[in-house]
């Protein structure tokens, strides 16, 4: 199945001759492993930027710092501004971010192990999703991978 969605969204990026970026912080590079196991996926995927640091976030994805103070790095604010930051820094037509907690340490009341934002746009058009996902942290990791290609294929559907 995984390998199935990878190969559904190429070929929806492939269709409309876009391309994809991704700026990862949980996955930490999961999501660009998933696209580029697909056989052809150098027509379609630019790069992707793994930023777990917070600096990183601000200095090569744009993360305005007083986002990441005001609502953490855990919040639809800055998966949106990596979606974006992560676009237009590596040229692509389509950015994904995806930032979230994995586990199984860095949970709180409010941002519990398992939410993740997971975030994609095209031009001013984006679209965020929290999920909360269960499992030990390479589940969650898996999980948010999974809900990163659902959430991009959506939103190519949706944009055709």
């Amino acid at each position: 199945m995984d390998a199935d969605r990878s190969a559904l969204v190429g070929r929806e990026l492939s269709g409309r001759g876009w391309t994809v970026a991704v700026a990862e912080s949980c996955t930490g590079g999961l999501l660009g492993g998933r696209l580029t196991a697909v056989a052809g996926s150098s027509r379609y995927f630019r790069g992707g930027i793994i930023a777990y640091a917070n600096d990183v976030k601000e200095r090569l994805l744009g993360v305005a710092p007083g986002a990441i103070e005001a609502e953490g790095a855990v919040s639809a604010t800055v998966a949106e501004a990596m979606a974006r930051g992560v676009a237009a820094a590596l040229g692509a037509d389509v950015g994904v971010g995806v930032t979230g907690v994995a586990g199984p340490d860095g949970g709180t009341a409010a941002k519990p192990v398992g939410l993740v934002f997971v975030a994609v746009s095209r031009g001013r058009t984006c679209e965020v999703r929290a999920v909360r996902l269960a499992g030990d942290r390479a589940a969650v990791r898996e999980a948010a991978v999974d809900a990163a290609l659902d959430l991009l294929m959506t939103c190519l559907q949706q944009w055709a």
